[in-house]
């Protein structure tokens, strides 16, 4: 895969979340649209592209954690804000190499879940699924499985964490999507098979869109050949 191979020539041990997407991407998992911008003349039309309004995040293969570093800007609604929120965010990154802004769709959703995976010494690639965004250091709600998966484990996966009702339908928000969310636990172990470079996958959050699960944020390892 050309970008994991022009990573591992560069001698980098993560990519970019908008490297990081395009892989998820070309395993069928859904992600969220985005354009990435260098300069301030192409704020606007990228904005215009994915429609207001938008999310603003710093990206570079260094940045691993934007929100502490104060490198994401939410709910961007015109151009001003925009030029704004750009400004500010490659101010905040002066001196990243190869650092840019992602210019991302605001996919809006009460429920958030995180998948991922790790290369375990002995077993290989294990796939990870649970509660995402800040409840996922917090409660550590989250099933293994080793890879491959079949859609039998990624459904048992789905069940066993606590928080498992999360995914039926409550309180006026649709039942997630579980075959779209199986394929998306079946996918992320088949990235670890096939890709050995690949040491993490971290994909949180992952958020719930009416019922359709959305990668909205993502961050890929590698682990170089000796």
């Amino acid at each position: 895969m050309e970008i994991l191979d022009k990573a591992l020539k560069e001698g980098r041990k993560t990519l970019s979340e908008y490297e990081s997407k395009v892989i998820l991407a070309s395993y069928q998992i859904p992600v969220t649209r985005e354009i990435m911008v260098e300069t301030s003349d192409d704020v606007i039309p990228a904005a215009h592209e994915i429609g207001y309004p938008v999310v603003m995040k710093g990206c570079a293969p260094e940045i691993t954690h934007k929100t502490e570093k104060g490198l994401i800007r939410t709910d961007i609604r015109d151009d001003r804000e925009a030029l704004d929120a750009f400004n500010d965010i490659t101010a905040g990154m002066n001196g990243i190499q190869g650092a840019a802004a992602l210019v991302q769709e605001m996919i809006r959703g009460k429920r958030e879940l995180v998948i991922g995976l790790i290369r375990d010494p002995q077993f290989g690639p294990c796939v990870m699924f649970g509660l995402g965004g800040i409840f996922t250091e917090i409660l550590k709600d989250v099933s293994f499985r080793l890879a491959p998966l079949e859609k039998r484990d990624a459904f048992e996966m789905m069940d066993e964490i606590k928080a498992h009702k999360i995914l039926d339908a409550i309180r006026g928000m649709d039942a997630v999507d579980r075959e779209l969310l199986s394929e998306m636990l079946i996918n992320v172990g088949r990235i670890g098979m096939e890709n050995d470079a690949i040491k993490e996958i971290d994909i949180n959050p992952v958020i719930i869109s009416g019922s359709r699960p959305i990668a909205v944020d993502a961050l890929v390892v590698l682990e170089p050949a000796s």
